[in-house]
């Protein structure tokens, strides 16, 4: 990308949401509506709320719970989805198992939870950990076993060592489509940070949306809302800043083979 497309690219990024924004406050500048107050009230709620005074209380505890959850699911899905990728005969074996599972929608998995382990920190990193379980491990397999046969024979043919396969040539090769799956895996472990808060809990934002409903502090529950927003977009634009710096080399490869 040249430079000035690059700029284009950026400028449209930031003026697209200001507009969106603008015309938010404009358009409910003048709402007497108790369920729809103006954009100013949502963005004063917002300053009173969440800059510092619920962050120990409610932003913290929540970016806790899913990083934990998210970092278990990574962690157990690339390696069950690399021991799934290079074994087809386990692969066949797991896929009855693995399509029941990840098909039980999340919100029925919260009875169970909470019967089972409690409705402490735990049940909420097992649901997000569960959830987001699947995208990473789906990708893993299919990246995995999706490498070039003659590359996996040529590397068995001189007898590289296994671990050196996996870190030289199945890792780098499956590396795009594992990122494709923890991407993935972040909206759905920011969805089920706020589904799992919203039941059994004392703490967290999810928690606190629902409680702001509940007593009809409606300018409250939407600066929630609005900072979940937030969180997602910046999540998702750390995450795309990494991916960058760790694909950086599939990038130019993907440029040369065009070129």
């Amino acid at each position: 990308m040249t430079g000035g497309r690059r700029w284009l690219a950026n400028g449209l990024e930031v003026t697209v949401p200001l507009l969106a924004l603008g015309l938010w406050a404009l358009f409910s500048a003048g709402s007497d509506t108790y369920y729809f107050p103006p954009l100013t009230e949502i963005f004063e709620a917002f300053a009173d709320t969440w800059l510092f005074e619920q962050v120990g209380t409610d932003v913290v505890p929540s970016l806790l719970r899913m990083g934990a959850g998210y970092a278990i699911a990574c962690v157990l899905g690339i390696g069950l989805g690399l021991f799934l990728g290079i074994h087809p005969r386990a692969r066949r074996a797991a896929a009855p198992i693995v399509e029941f599972l990840r098909a039980i929608p999340p919100p029925a998995l919260l009875p169970f939870a909470i019967l089972v382990i409690g409705v402490g920190a735990s049940m909420k990193i097992f649901i997000i950990a569960f959830v987001c379980l699947w995208p990473v491990l789906l990708n893993t397999v299919d990246g995995v076993s999706g490498v070039d046969l003659t590359l996996r024979e040529t590397a068995r043919a001189y007898r590289i060592r296994t671990s050196d396969r996996l870190r030289r040539i199945l890792l780098p090769a499956a590396a795009p489509q594992i990122f494709a799956g923890m991407r993935t895996s972040i909206s759905l472990a920011l969805i089920l940070m706020v589904i799992s808060e919203m039941v059994a809990s004392t703490n967290g934002i999810g928690y606190f949306v629902l409680q702001s409903q509940r007593s009809f502090a409606i300018t409250e529950m939407w600066s929630g809302i609005l900072l979940l927003g937030i969180l997602g977009y910046v999540l998702n634009a750390i995450f795309t800043l990494v991916e960058r710096r760790v694909l950086r080399w599939h990038r130019g490869a993907r440029a040369s083979a065009l070129s």
